[in-house]
């Protein structure tokens, strides 16, 4: 981790270094942590038909159609998996009595994918996302910090050795090349990242490479083998919400930011901000012109956005017909 740190592979997540190795100790994040619960959470939503995967690869050859990862599509799963794990720790209370913990998903400096591997939820693939041989990796990760000694003979709790073999897959994928190694993420490159944790304008030489992917990417796990067996969740909350899914990249930027913020309550990706939103989508529109497709005439009506960072993607895409 701290090499991973020191090369600035974490970008602008500088929580990820402000944190230090209280990320790999628990017990100095949470003051008389003894022990960690770690769960996941399938978000695969339940009407997914058989051979999802190829549908969603499908996808990156409609440049007009904006692409939401799969996890974003439905409620955000910080406040699903938060209160299911509350739920997971109150029903611990009623067979051992009080006792102090702490619940996290993706929310504080933890190291989930790790902390999951070592209790044996799966191992680490090459783009360093959790597998699992029963479920893939289209999960969510959680984690319930206690002041309780667990025992260590649990039927989970040793480390599950890698399946990875001699594959590839997920590396060659990569449209930016963001997984520089196996197990080695640069995440300045990573589409996610640009497209959900990067403020500023995104990087000019990466924006060919980002396709129609407007919030998130998936690439690296639809073409992993393992996720033959993602299952589907049962919860309603994954289910796709309207508009969100093989919407047209035009539609999607004129949303007002009233609209924005109506169409995204509950979601994940309201917190990347009405502004954001419209610079991702941009760069689509950028790709998709480049693609042949016709969007100059619409590109035209927004060069003067009020946003100087919109503006600014609005501009580049219109070149990409040069």
């Amino acid at each position: 981790m701290t090499d991973w740190l020191a090369r600035g592979f974490h970008g602008d997540m500088a929580y990820m270094a402000s944190h230090g190795l209280k990320r790999a100790r628990p017990a100095e994040l949470v003051p008389g942590t003894l022990s960690v619960i770690t769960a996941r959470m399938d978000y695969l939503p339940c009407n997914t038909p058989d051979g999802w995967t190829q549908v969603e690869l499908q996808r990156l050859e409609h440049p007009t159609e904006g692409i939401v990862s799969l996890y974003a599509r439905g409620r955000d799963y910080h406040k699903v998996l938060r209160n299911r794990l509350q739920k997971l720790s109150d029903r611990v209370a009623t067979e051992i009595g009080p006792f102090g913990h702490r619940v996290f998903t993706d929310s504080a400096p933890v190291l989930e994918a790790e902390l999951a591997a070592r209790s044996g939820q799966g191992w680490r693939g090459k783009h360093t996302l959790l597998l699992n041989r029963e479920a893939g990796s289209m999960f969510f990760l959680g984690e319930i910090y206690v002041d309780v000694a667990l025992p260590l003979s649990l039927p989970l709790g040793e480390p599950v050795q890698g399946h990875c073999g001699s594959c590839t897959a997920c590396i060659d994928v990569c449209p930016t090349q963001a997984i520089v190694a196996p197990h080695r993420l640069d995440a300045r490159r990573c589409i996610s990242y640009l497209t959900i944790e990067h403020a500023g304008p995104l990087p000019v030489e990466l924006r060919p490479l980002m396709g129609n992917r407007i919030y998130g990417c998936d690439d690296c796990q639809l073409v992993c083998p393992w996720n033959k067996f993602a299952q589907r969740s049962p919860l309603a909350d994954f289910d796709p919400r309207e508009g969100l899914s093989g919407q047209q990249l035009a539609t999607l930027f004129e949303w007002t930011e009233a609209e924005f913020l109506q169409r995204t309550e509950g979601s994940p990706i309201r917190r990347i901000g009405h502004e954001r939103w419209q610079r991702n989508i941009a760069v689509a529109l950028g790709n998709a012109l480049r693609a042949g497709a016709d969007m100059a005439p619409f590109l035209q009506r927004h060069v003067h956005h009020p946003s100087a960072l919109v503006r600014e993607h609005v501009e580049w895409a219109l070149a990409q017909a040069d």
